[in-house]
């Protein structure tokens, strides 16, 4: 069963980018409906790995408990697959990790990626694909919660990119080379 969304956001790719490898920001887009609480005692990393595992308590509401979820990161970059669409190259986040236990842990199968890549016609802005797909005896069930869960993840993207875009470079040392000594 899948779970699809394509939209378009108010931020570049490249910076749509960095937020999908930041726990603070991917933590931000379920707030405050489900939290992400970190299994490890150091919390969560400052960026998602590629190859990289975590273990993360989800809390509905930061409140009741929903179970553990094992989170599995890996990136891929693959040329523009429609060329003229977007104009660059498409980024892809995959996260193959599993619930491990509580109401999702029904499934046995979760492969969440998410595609970015300039929005066709306007580079300053981002397409956003993502695409969610579970499987096991409790995915029927499970899928118009997810759906919904999806829906409310949308709507705090739109909401929450524009802000992603304020990661400002680090400021250039002035040359020291005219200053007198």
């Amino acid at each position: 069963m899948r779970v699809l969304q394509k939209l378009v956001i108010d931020i570049d790719a490249d910076a749509a980018w960095r937020a999908l490898h930041s726990p603070r920001a991917v933590a931000e887009l379920y707030g405050p409906l489900m939290m992400l609480e970190p299994l490890d005692p150091d919390g969560l990393p400052t960026s998602w790995q590629p190859g990289g595992e975590v273990g993360v308590q989800l809390r509905l509401g930061g409140i009741v408990p929903m179970g553990r979820q094992l989170i599995h990161v890996s990136d891929r970059v693959v040329a523009d697959p429609a060329p003229g669409s977007g104009g660059g190259p498409v980024r892809i986040f995959r996260d193959s990790g599993i619930p491990v236990s509580g109401p999702l842990a029904g499934l046995d199968v979760w492969d969440h990626q998410i595609a970015v890549s300039p929005a066709p016609g306007n580079p300053s802005k981002t397409l956003w694909r993502d695409r969610l797909v579970i499987g096991g005896p409790t995915a029927p069930v499970l899928w118009p919660v997810l759906w919904t869960m999806w829906e409310w993840r949308a709507a705090r993207l739109r909401a929450l990119a524009p802000s992603w875009a304020h990661d400002f470079a680090p400021a250039e040392m002035p040359d020291q080379s005219d200053q007198p000594e």
